[in-house]
């Protein structure tokens, strides 16, 4: 059978589609590059926030209304666990539904449907369990010279607004010694950059009984692939970053000195009712730890502007936050009901144009302050991992930008791509930095 798999969202989501696509492979089944291809249709969707079920309804319905009747389309990933059957009511001509606990069972979805299923959508439920990782199917998504490693899945935190735990369960760390495994055959395959990701990677090895579980998850990468030239963290806790992992991070030259560390707000009282973590004085003493110990560290953060009763004295303290950290990256959401969620129950009462206004001056603001950050690398030597050329120019990014969501270094000379080499940085943007080779 030939498939067609498109994956929408988060590097999370990759790297599930990408173990979808090793066992459909391993099946003898064979990918295609365009839906008119392919036998078997698969959309691994997303179901976070009101923009991603969007997309993720859209592709379905584009790929529903041009499918042909010897074609079968698979919804598979968030949103099918988040609605289930409930789906097919919104897309017409949906044959099988996966949700994103049974990412593993696709090759079963895949042969009940050949063998003649046409009593849709088909679907596999998930008994409210969360299935192992099958043998022999490595949890990694890789681009280039980059890959994402995921650590773990789900979540066991109680942030009001999120369905993230509806979605994918509670926390659930991968063993470390698979995790080592995986880092050792990504370097093997001259992979520079590897990038630990989980719904919260601070929480790594807590079901397993281990302390510090990233630290030392962390220290035995390193010792299984000390060549390895980037090690790269994302999406930490506040509060859960310990002294041990600050430590762990600033010895070893591979580890970026870089942290993604989504706050959400900056006033206590929304974050209580966000059931965040809400001492914004032990925050400003965590990233004054990380900047002592790492002064370069690159500070990413995410923020939700909007939330229920969010008043207009709450939103500008976010402001005269944003202003004291002086984040080097920043992402604004403007906050969007989530049904199941505990923030679902309570009025979405900031209108839609109070929301756009705060994300419209959240995200000016913080322009100005990308912009004084990049202006302190000018005249600094960086390592610039390359990704792409044309035009006379080498495109790739430093150690203080993670892939799909941070700026670009752009260096004024075509270089091969996949390799890191240095660079004199000599200008800079809000979002990116310019370089001549050192």
């Amino acid at each position: 059978m030939r498939y067609y798999l498109i994956s929408l969202g988060c590097a999370k989501n990759t790297v599930d589609a990408e173990g979808m696509g090793q066992l459909l492979n391993d099946a003898g089944h064979r990918p295609v590059g365009q839906p008119a291809e392919a036998d078997l249709l698969i959309v691994n969707t997303c179901g976070f926030v009101e923009a991603a079920r969007v997309e993720s309804l859209g592709v379905l319905r584009e790929l529903a209304e041009g499918k042909r009747a010897d074609q079968w389309l698979v919804a598979a990933g968030c949103l099918s666990q988040r609605y289930g059957r409930a789906l097919a009511d919104q897309v017409t001509g949906l044959d099988g539904i996966l949700g994103t606990r049974r990412w593993m069972e696709i090759v079963t979805l895949a042969e009940r449907l050949r063998r003649g299923r046409r009593d849709p959508p088909y679907d596999i439920p998930d008994e409210g369990t969360i299935a192992s990782d099958p043998p022999g199917v490595a949890r990694v998504a890789v681009m280039g010279k980059s890959a994402y490693l995921k650590v773990a899945d789900g979540c066991r935190r109680p942030c009001a607004f999120c369905a993230i735990p509806l979605i994918k369960g509670t926390a659930r760390s991968r063993p470390p010694e698979a995790i080592l495994a995986e880092a050792r055959q990504l370097v093997d395959a001259d992979v520079q950059e590897i990038i630990l990701i989980a719904q919260d990677t601070t929480d790594y090895g807590r079901d397993l009984g281990l302390r510090d579980g990233l630290a030392s998850l962390i220290d035995g990468i390193l010792a299984v692939s000390p060549e390895l030239r980037w090690l790269r963290v994302m999406y930490a806790y506040p509060g859960a970053v310990t002294s041990r992992l600050i430590e762990t991070m600033a010895r070893y030259p591979q580890v970026c000195h870089y942290m993604d560390l989504p706050l959400q707000h900056g006033h206590p009282d929304v974050l209580k009712r966000m059931r965040r973590p809400a001492n914004v004085a032990r925050v400003h003493r965590q990233i004054e730890d990380l900047r002592v110990a790492m002064p370069d560290i690159a500070l990413r953060t995410t923020f939700i502007v909007g939330f229920p009763g969010e008043t207009e004295a709450e939103f500008s303290e976010l402001e005269t936050f944003v202003q004291e950290i002086g984040f080097d990256k920043v992402g604004v959401f403007t906050y969007s009901h989530e049904e199941g969620t505990a923030a679902g129950a309570l009025p979405d009462d900031v209108p839609a144009e109070v929301k756009k206004e705060r994300y419209e001056r959240l995200m000016a603001l913080q322009q100005g302050i990308s912009l004084a950050r990049n202006q302190a690398q000018v005249g600094r030597c960086l390592e610039v991992l390359l990704e792409g050329v044309g035009d006379g120019l080498s495109l790739g990014r430093t150690y203080r930008d993670a892939p799909e969501i941070d700026g670009l270094a752009i260096i004024e000379e075509e270089l091969p791509a996949g390799q890191i080499v240095r660079a004199r940085i000599v200008g800079a943007m809000e979002y990116d930095l310019v370089g001549v080779l050192a």
